[in-house]
């Protein structure tokens, strides 16, 4: 029960199953360390996986019902429908009528509900059927603005829905061929078949049924930190699941080659599945925005469980009337509980969300607006955010500086042999080739087996045969790589003969001593200094006999030369980051490349490099040294995954909101490492996975945009917290005075509960508003200590002119006896509603309201609307329903005097407030 009060958020969350929304999906790195990822196959989960794994293929097939070209669609579907989403958490809508029910189920409806059956009871229809009313409008709203909210939520998830290559037939099954066809991920079912390629992400368990040089990364499953290569033969013999060659897993990733796989598990009864549901199952404490909300909404509850009893009591005592001193209470109680907060909160940051979204900014969890907007460190590479991601192939150069078509020939073998994820060096390289070279090489050569990249040896490797009269000559390991990384691994080099001498002749191969050594690196130094990517590569000779390969074959490599690649920078780049510096966010420049391209780059677009850190400074440094390191420097070269996430996390110890803007295979720990990890739609299904934020264009700009369009809905999401939190306080102050000195109420429960539902309507036109430009300009960071301070200092000021209305009433207007209460009901009833409404004005913005900052048109609308009828009320022909009269004429001089009054002490005090505490 408690927890209900003290999570009030997160509670509201679950039950209206929208935690999804509000919380990062798990990855499994993330879930493996679980108790449950020791005992997975102990519980069962792993003998149906294991029994495939042992299986032909054919047998595999046939004990999942399948065929060798897949499911039929109709027999896919009546699988969805029977197994469910393949979601390793998923959460089945709230259906209408449910969703109905608990928007009604509330202090509020509950109350106005019970004041409609004691009106019926005494006879009174006019009166049940205006309370009726209220309470259909009351729940209403929530459910059209909370139907909203989630299916906004909805859609921009499913715009960063990964999908998965499934291979499919048609209906009727006879009459349509099986074709591969891109589908989410959500929707394959066991018995589909896949088909896998580098960079995607293994959509479920699966057995392998072919495969080529398929690495897949699985370190979090078996603690193999290197990618291990799996194969489609069925296992001899085995005992562990996870062990086995031809299984793959969800949540893993595909290194580099291609493979067709049958679907075993999906969703809950995957590997991956089976972790999440222990996580769940655990009760998980609220991040930290739902910590903030939930400590806002405690704040006010335990401030009404204090007040409200001494108001039942005061009113007990005084009045002689305990029955109506309970509704009293109970509806001052209604009045303070923030029944509202979690739906306003709710409804803002989907409104934000969608005009995000129009800014080609997709949010995949709503609470990340919070952090997005208190960023104040982005980290991010350089490739296609400071340059123009369209990578062009500059020089193939010798070790000595000589242009050499050998060396493009050799590159371009490796790049077009590669299963990896081919990435823009290799794409540069295969479109310099000429297409008649292209097909000579591919007839001259034949793969035999690959080294896929890894960021330890930051190098790969293909081995190819070279054919004559179609018989294999020779084996040719071929390396590509960094500079560094495949020198380490050449004992020779391979150079030109001097001029003059036979040019049919092979060039020199000499051992690669100092001299040479130094002679190589003035060249890589020279192209590094243009601002070009320098990549070496490498050749060894093999005898045709040896059929595998593994990395100790990288030895012995001698260095044919190198290539050079343009990369030039954006022009966007330059005002991005200065819009960016101008919104008080520093940007890091997080790279593998090396120091002297990476200087080069930052100083064509504006980012001062007074050092640069290497990774290899990085792995010597302490944590608190790098917390320091990492602070003080801008740009970082030459890193590996690991160093760009130890990076982040040293930022953030240092007090910083970082984020992370990441595409690549290996970018995921640091994207879940930062506090809001970016990704872009065009990156590998791993990097979109982890990441909080997708991005539709890579570019600085749109990012930019979306930072001050979510410091936009933070501001206004908090103009309603500061209004409700300083709006309740100052009530619970007047009622507290009013009921120790009037012999009467001042003000009925009904009148109230009116007054408190004009007033959250309302408050609807929030989420449109308008934020000033100051507001924005800086990270915004969620403080809610400032709510409780907020609320003391501007609390008082309505009750002082409370309390001035009670004076006005009872002297001026002699509204001082049980007969002439409803006036004084009356008069309080319209101050308070219309002080309550044209606060928001006031504490909206920091400026002058009206004059140097005006609302939305919806937020202006909406307050003009509720003062309206607040005035007509008790004019009107519904007055006698809520127990009110007609004010007289000269009452309205004095209104017009109260509100002017409270608005000028407002402003000032809040320029008090400012100077004192800043205005965030």
């Amino acid at each position: 029960m408690r927890a209900s009060f003290t999570q009030g958020f997160s509670h509201f969350l679950r039950r209206r199953r929208a935690r999804r929304h509000f919380e990062r999906r798990p990855l499994l790195d993330t879930l493996a360390a679980q108790p449950a990822a020791r005992s997975a196959d102990a519980a069962g989960w792993g003998r149906e996986l294991l029994a495939a794994s042992l299986a032909e293929p054919a047998q595999a097939l046939q004990r999942l019902q399948s065929q060798a070209d897949g499911l039929d669609a109709a027999e896919a579907a009546r699988r969805l429908a029977r197994d469910g989403p393949n979601e390793v958490q998923h959460e089945a809508p709230l259906p209408g009528w449910l969703r109905l029910w608990r928007c009604w189920l509330n202090p509020f409806n509950l109350l106005l509900t019970a004041l409609a059956l004691l009106s019926f009871f005494s006879a009174d229809a006019k009166a049940t059927v205006v309370i009726g009313f209220m309470v259909a409008l009351s729940t209403g709203i929530r459910f059209v603005q909370e139907g909203r909210s989630h299916r906004a939520a909805e859609g921009l998830r499913a715009l960063v829905t990964n999908t998965a290559a499934v291979i499919r037939r048609g209906n009727p099954p006879a009459q349509s061929p099986a074709r591969t066809q891109e589908l989410p991920v959500h929707d394959l079912v066991a018995g589909d078949l896949v088909a896998l390629s580098a960079g995607d992400m293994v959509p479920a368990d699966c057995r392998l049924l072919s495969a080529r040089d398929l690495f897949v990364a699985q370190a979090a499953m078996t603690g193999e930190s290197l990618p291990v290569e799996k194969l489609a033969a069925a296992e001899a013999s085995g005992t562990v699941a996870l062990e086995q060659r031809n299984l793959v897993f969800m949540g893993t990733n595909v290194v580099s080659g291609t493979a067709e796989a049958l679907v075993l598990a999906t969703g809950a009864r995957s590997y991956f599945g089976l972790l999440a549901a222990h996580a769940g199952a655990l009760e998980t404490a609220p991040n930290a925005f739902q910590a903030g909300v939930n400590s806002v909404s405690w704040l006010l509850i335990r401030f009404a469980a204090v007040m409200v009893p001494i108001v039942f009591f005061i009113n007990g005592f005084t009045k002689g009337d305990w029955l109506q001193a309970f509704l009293f209470s109970l509806s001052v109680a209604v009045g303070l509980t923030p029944e509202m907060l979690p739906m306003i909160v709710t409804t803002t940051l989907a409104k934000g969300a969608v005009r995000l979204a129009r800014l080609k900014v997709v949010v995949k969890r709503l609470d990340a607006i919070q952090n997005f907007g208190a960023m104040d460190v982005l980290c991010t590479d350089k490739t296609g955010t400071l340059t123009q991601d369209r990578v062009a192939l500059a020089r193939h150069a010798d070790p000595c500086g000589q242009d050499s078509t050998e060396v493009l020939g050799l590159a371009f073998l490796n790049s077009h042999y590669q299963t990896g994820l081919k990435n823009l060096l290799d794409h540069a390289v295969l479109a310099d080739v000429a297409p008649a070279t292209e097909r000579r090489l591919a007839e001259a050569y034949r793969k035999v087996d690959e080294l896929p990249f890894d960021f330890e040896r930051r190098r790969m490797s293909v081995v190819v045969a070279a054919m004559v009269d179609g018989r294999e000559q020779r084996h040719e390991l071929i390396c590509k790589g960094a500079v560094e990384e495949v020198l380490a691994a050449c004992t020779r080099v391979r150079v030109a003969r001097p001029a003059g001498g036979d040019a049919s002749q092979e060039p020199l191969s000499l051992p690669l001593d100092a001299a040479l050594r130094a002679r190589t690196g003035a060249v890589t130094a020279g192209l590094s200094a243009e601002g070009l990517r320098v990549v070496a590569v490498a050749v060894k000779l093999l005898p045709p006999e040896q059929a595998r390969y593994s990395v100790a074959d990288e030895s012995g490599l001698t260095l044919v030369g190198y290539i050079a690649f343009l990369d030039p920078p954006k022009e966007s780049a330059a005002p991005a980051l200065t819009r960016l510096a101008a919104h008080g966010i520093a940007v890091k420049v997080l790279t593998g490349d090396n120091e002297q391209v990476t200087r080069q780059v930052c100083r064509q677009v504006g980012v001062p490099v007074d050092a640069v850190l290497l990774g290899a400074e990085v792995e010597a440094l302490s944590d608190a040294e790098l917390q320091a390191a990492a602070d003080s420097h801008r740009v970082f070269a030459k890193l590996t995954p690991l160093h760009k996430e130890r990076i982040v996390r040293a930022l953030r110890e240092r007090g910083h909101v970082v984020g992370f803007m990441g595409d690549g295979i290996n970018d995921a720990p640091a994207l879940r490492a930062a506090d809001i990890g970016i990704s872009v739609d065009s990156a590998v299904d791993i990097a979109k996975e982890a990441a909080d934020i997708i991005l539709l264009e890579k570019s600085l700009l749109v990012l930019d945009a979306g930072v001050v369009e979510g410091r936009s809905t933070f501001c206004n999401m908090l103009k309603y917290i500061r209004m409700t939190a300083s709006g309740n306080f100052g009530n619970v102050l007047s009622v507290l005075v009013a009921s120790a000195f009037l012999p009467f109420l001042p003000m009925l429960p009904l009148q109230l509960l009116v007054q408190n539902l004009l007033y959250d309507i309302a408050q609807t036109g929030i989420p449109f508003d308008k934020v000033d430009a100051e507001l924005v300009a800086r990270p915004l960071r969620w403080n809610p200590a400032d709510i409780g301070r907020f609320m003391l200092f501007f609390g008082p000021i309505s009750s002082l002119f409370d309390i001035l209305t009670f004076g006005l009433m009872w002297w001026v207007f002699e509204a001082n006896s049980l007969a002439r209460q409803t006036l004084f009901q009356s008069g309080w009833f319209v101050v308070g509603l219309l002080t309550q409404t044209l606060v928001v004005h006031m504490v909206r913005t920091p400026r002058l309201p009206f004059v140097q900052s005006h609302a939305a048109a919806p937020l202006m609308a909406m307050t003009a609307a509720i003062v309206a009828v607040g005035l007509w009320l008790p004019n009107g022909p519904l007055a006698a329903y809520f127990s009110l009269q007609a004010l007289p004429p000269s009452y309205y001089g004095w209104l017009l005097a109260i509100v002017l009054g409270y608005c000028t002490l407002t402003t000032w005090m809040k320029r008090v407030y400012i100077r004192r505490y800043g205005w965030q």
